[in-house]
């Protein structure tokens, strides 16, 4: 029987990419199976890796007013970083993972499993964004660099964190999190408490939004056996979320605090970056009240959506910056 409807399988798209996206319009034909394994056609993983970092360096800025050029580069040094990076990490997983892939409606259509491209042909993707990440990361600091390099770790383990725990979105959060601590030492040349503070926030944050997207894939996750928390949580999931939001906005607030009492900044700033904090809180908030975990349209909807909820601290972290 023939059809002309095109499927994601027929024509080489993921399934749940972004509809009309840059790489499926304009990319070369050959280049499309690679820049679909670091999903450069669903760049949302890109902003929820890249906004932690930001966090990082305007509060590292704001705890000491100190304002130069390199900062600019670091702005500039961590977007590039954040693409390569989350590229060669979504590569890695996609190698690890080929099996499960394959079984499930929603990642079948991946490169790997469809055929697109070869797990080899995949691991050199992936030490090629490495490689030039790692050459990025080498203008930065000395204490910078080592946090960077130890970020492979939680990298490295994610990807088989769903095979032994029902909290992978856990380990998710430890790598797509570690550019608050890379950035604020960029900028500060010093790990501090309050880029810890920024770090769990982020974590807690993660699990929020991550366990939205999860629930995407509950019914095949069960048939093969991958864990997950919205397999967890269940019909709780609204609780728990509801959890993490309370804790992600008590943890960057405690970190604004932390970065800001005492520091160069001055109370109206303390006041604005505190607001911001509160006002992501209430874009939870919402994704809260608008969740339905059985529509999976929604649920990606909600979860694309965080990339405004982490970029609503950074609108008024740059508006303390000038108070």
């Amino acid at each position: 029987m023939s059809s002309d409807k095109n499927t994601p399988e027929q024509n080489g798209q993921v399934s749940d990419a972004v509809k009309g996206n840059w790489v499926d319009s304009y990319a070369p034909l050959r280049t499309r199976p690679y820049l679909r394994l670091s999903r450069a056609d669903r760049p949302i993983g890109t902003w929820l890796l890249l906004i932690p970092c930001w966090w990082g360096l305007l509060l590292a800025m704001l705890h000491d007013r100190v304002v130069t050029w390199h900062d600019l580069w670091i702005f500039v040094a961590c977007a590039a970083g954040a693409f390569l990076m989350r590229g060669a990490g979504c590569t890695w997983n996609d190698i690890t993972d080929r099996d499960f892939d394959g079984a499930v409606e929603r990642t079948r259509s991946r490169p790997i499993p469809s055929g697109q491209v070869t797990a080899r042909q995949a691991a050199v993707w992936m030490c090629f964004q490495a490689l030039i990440a790692f050459g990025i990361l080498l203008t930065f600091n000395t204490a910078a660099v080592f946090l960077g390099v130890l970020a492979l770790v939680p990298v490295a383990i994610y990807p088989f964190a769903k095979r032994f725990t029902w909290w992978p979105q856990v380990f998710l959060g430890l790598a797509f999190n570690w550019g608050a601590l890379l950035a604020w030492t960029a900028h500060r040349g010093a790990l501090e408490a309050p880029a810890l503070y920024l770090y769990v926030a982020g974590i807690v944050w993660t699990l929020f939004y991550d366990t939205i997207y999860a629930h995407q894939d509950t019914e095949d996750d069960a048939l093969i056996g991958i864990k997950s928390t919205a397999r967890l949580f269940g019909t709780q999931s609204p609780m728990w979320l509801a959890r993490f939001l309370a804790a992600t906005v008590t943890l960057l607030g405690i970190a604004i605090l932390g970065a800001m009492l005492g520091s160069a900044s001055g109370p109206i700033a303390l006041v604005i970056a505190l607001v911001g904090a509160c006002v992501m809180g209430w874009h939870m908030l919402w994704q809260l009240n608008n969740f339905a975990p059985d529509d999976s349209t929604k649920l990606i909807k909600l979860f694309r959506s965080n990339r405004d909820a982490g970029l609503i601290p950074l609108l008024f972290f740059a508006v303390a910056l000038l108070v």
